[in-house]
């Protein structure tokens, strides 16, 4: 039994309570008392809100499935739709012009474009790699991944240098530097050597000295002026870092005696409550509060193994330099961070309201993020403009963002905060807010920073939402529906429209593969060019080689090219991917069945039996991919839709999860805590709760996840525990 403490009307998970009053609410001018008594008649007046922004949900949803029940067998009229849409309040009249009017945001969010990477906020580790991502080396990031071919004898090799792959990432690198910051009249590859004079920078080549094409991307140096330790450089408000040292392993035998290149990289990092993590009582919460605020207080560290060394990693410190006028200057060391909240369906037992039920989770994270964030506000070490930055994830229309506004509003009034000192950033993810975006953010303009899309949840809710109209295109062939690509334009186009640029983020979805950089590098230098100046990366290495397409890419520009176009349309979106006159075989239904079955066991026997929220899970082909509850959301709710529609039947979806039940085993066995499934379907909580998520899948609310995984999740605790 979980120790609980009264206060108030609250019954307090007594671990929560402690956490907040001896930890993080010391140093600041909020006294416990102070703080419970104004959660407690805050929560009170909140949650029965919450509640019924839920029943809306579930009200339109029956009406929808109505609808489509009636009208989908002779095809769906989208006039029809879209006006039976109207007249239920799914979609709402559109107001006029919205234009933003956030203020005190930091440059990372308003002004600079670059990589964005997501982290479980449960592991202190990935946390402070998320932190210190804000730099990356050029050379380990092309060295160690596929961004470099093979091809040539440059094969990698965990144990030996191989000077042939060294040269190639060599040469990456001088093409870089030639690109980004070209010299007046000579080729990277001819330098020799660097020295300031009269606060410019002198490049000596083999035939003659140079400067740089513009002179403004010289910011600075480190070491003497003569005979620099680093030449800092600036492209599209990037920083990159040139390494020099004649004793380095590389730069003893470069000509220039560059020994690496530190890229600016992760401008932002978001740490996550939600997708990433597995939370689902006190115990989980209380270690993802500590460590957001230790984040927040500077004092985050954790001690691991590796390569049979104990490493122990902290937070990083700025950068300081040598600025071109002479005068001593610094640059950020570590990302600007944001906080994922949860959304508003879940509750969470670590608090017990007056009526027996559960805290809304939504307003639970609020409040104790926001608190864990106060330091900062005094430190101004992660945000110097003066603001929390707040996302907020699977949001149902702009009456739901209202509400979000509502509890922020009521968590600056019980910390005493500035008005609209939380920044709130809008995920993008749920069919009702993408046809209404505009609403959404005009709902929340006064604080709103950030506007995200996110393909995969988006697809899960497009499938579940119109689960009644027919069946669906394989998964596979989802991103080149008609919705998907109107959904990724109307997104940027709302977003410009509505002022954001050069006061808040118009960001694009996560890169999953994170192995397979090459590919990375190939494509996702279509999100800048799409006019997103954030993009998601999976890690500190893909957050270096993503943010060399904002050195190709000026944003700001691209923004004011597309600014004033309309490129997708709402009836565009709201076109449902059911499948025409579908002739898939038997074959073609069971492989797309094994790799969504494959997928949702892979990822849920991790959840259920570690506790572990996001991982690199092996797909069926053994590729790596980044999963989370949104790629589980898909998947199952596809199974779902198609066993609705009799593309096919329970048995066959028992039979094709237990088979592949052996490949996850199989792909486990090295991993000596792993439980395997396969011969203990009927007692492992991992398996069944897959089961759940498909045979169940069409009541789940809103194709969600979280209710079933959470069930599941606290009763493998409990048994544990048990044991």
């Amino acid at each position: 039994m979980t120790s609980t403490t009264a206060f108030g009307d609250l019954n307090i998970a007594t671990a929560l309570y402690d956490l907040v009053n001896n930890e993080i609410l010391v140093g600041t001018d909020i006294t416990p008392d102070m703080f419970w008594s104004r959660f407690d008649q805050a929560a009170h007046m909140l949650a029965p809100k919450n509640i019924a922004l839920l029943q809306t949900r579930k009200d339109l949803q029956n009406q929808i499935d109505d609808w489509l029940k009636a009208n989908a067998a002779n095809g769906i009229d989208a006039n029809a739709y879209e006006s039976f849409l109207s007249e239920i309040g799914y979609l709402h009249p559109d107001a006029g012009d919205c234009k933003i009017e956030t203020s005190n945001v930091d440059p990372e969010i308003a002004t600079i474009a670059g990589p964005q990477l997501v982290v479980p906020i449960t592991n202190a580790r990935y946390a402070l790699n998320a932190a210190n991502a804000r730099w990356g080396s050029l050379y380990d990031a092309l060295y160690g991944t596929d961004a470099i071919s093979d091809a040539d004898g440059a094969e990698a090799s965990a144990s030996n240098y191989n000077p042939r792959r060294g040269e190639k990432v060599i040469a990456f690198a001088r093409d870089l530097l030639n690109r980004s910051v070209p010299l007046a009249d000579a080729n990277w590859n001819d330098v020799q050597s660097f020295s300031i004079n009269d606060c410019a920078l002198v490049i000596n080549t083999k035939a003659s000295v140079t400067s740089l094409y513009e002179p403004d991307q010289f910011v600075g140096y480190t070491g003497d002026a003569t005979a620099p330790s680093s030449i800092i450089l600036i492209k599209h408000g990037l920083h990159l870092e040139i390494i020099i040292d004649q004793n380095g392993d590389i730069g003893a035998d470069d000509s220039a005696h560059i020994n690496d290149i530190m890229i600016e990289s992760a401008l932002t990092s978001i740490i996550d409550l939600e997708d990433s993590i597995a939370a689902v009582d006190a115990e989980d919460k209380v270690l993802a509060y500590r460590n957001w605020n230790q984040i927040m207080r500077g004092t985050l560290s954790a001690t691991f193994e590796k390569g049979g060394k104990t490493i122990s990693r902290e937070l990083a410190a700025d950068k300081s330099y040598t600025a071109a006028d002479g005068s001593q200057k610094h640059l950020r060391g570590r990302a600007l961070m944001l906080v994922r909240n949860v959304g508003h369906l879940m509750s969470n037992p670590a608090i017990i309201l007056s009526d027996g039920s559960e805290i809304p989770e939504g307003i639970l994270d609020a409040f104790i993020s926001v608190a864990a964030a106060l330091p900062d506000l005094k430190s101004r070490q992660n945000s110097p403009a003066g603001s929390i930055y707040v996302v907020k994830p699977k949001l149902h229309g702009p009456d739901e963002v209202a509400f979000s506004v509502e509890i922020f509003e009521a968590v600056e009034a019980a910390l005493r905060l500035p008005a609209n000192c939380i920044k709130i950033g809008i995920m993008d993810e749920e069919r009702r807010t993408t046809v209404n975006l505009k609403e959404c953010i005009r709902a929340a303009r006064s604080r709103v920073a950030f506007i995200n899309t996110g393909f995969l949840d988006r697809t899960g809710d497009e499938i579940h939402t119109s689960m009644h109209a027919g069946p669906m295109i394989r998964k596979g062939d989802m991103k080149t529906a008609t919705w998907i690509s109107a959904y990724e334009n109307w997104n940027v186009d709302v977003g410009l429209a509505c002022g954001f640029a050069g006061k808040a983020q118009i960001g694009k979805g996560m890169w999953a593969m994170p192995d397979m950089m090459a590919d990375m590098i190939a494509t996702k230098i279509g999100h800048p060019e799409a006019g997103a100046n954030c993009a998601w990366v999976p890690s500190p290495t893909a957050a270096t080689l993503h943010a060399l397409h904002y050195h190709k890419v000026n944003v700001a520009q691209r923004q004011i090219e597309l600014a004033g176009k309309a490129r997708a349309s709402r009836s565009e979106i709201l076109s449902i991917p059911v499948a025409t006159r579908p002739n898939w075989s038997k074959d073609d239904i069971r492989a797309e069945l094994r790799n969504n079955a494959q997928g949702i066991l892979g990822y849920v026997v991790r959840w259920i039996d570690a506790g572990v929220g996001c991982s690199k899970v092996p797909d069926i082909h053994n590729i790596g991919l980044m999963e989370d509850r949104a790629t589980l959301r898909i998947s199952s709710q596809h199974i779902a839709n198609w066993l609705h529609h009799n593309v096919c039947d329970e048995a066959l979806v028992i039979e094709v999860m237990q088979e592949m039940a052996g490949v996850v085993d199989q792909q486990n066995a090295s991993d000596p805590d792993y439980q395997p499934m396969t011969g203990n379907f009927d007692s492992s909580v991992a398996f069944k709760a897959a089961v759940d998520l498909v045979l169940k899948g069409k009541d789940q609310p809103s194709g969600y996840t979280e209710p079933i995984l959470h069930a599941r999740r606290l009763e493998k605790k409990a048994a544990d525990i048990a044991a």
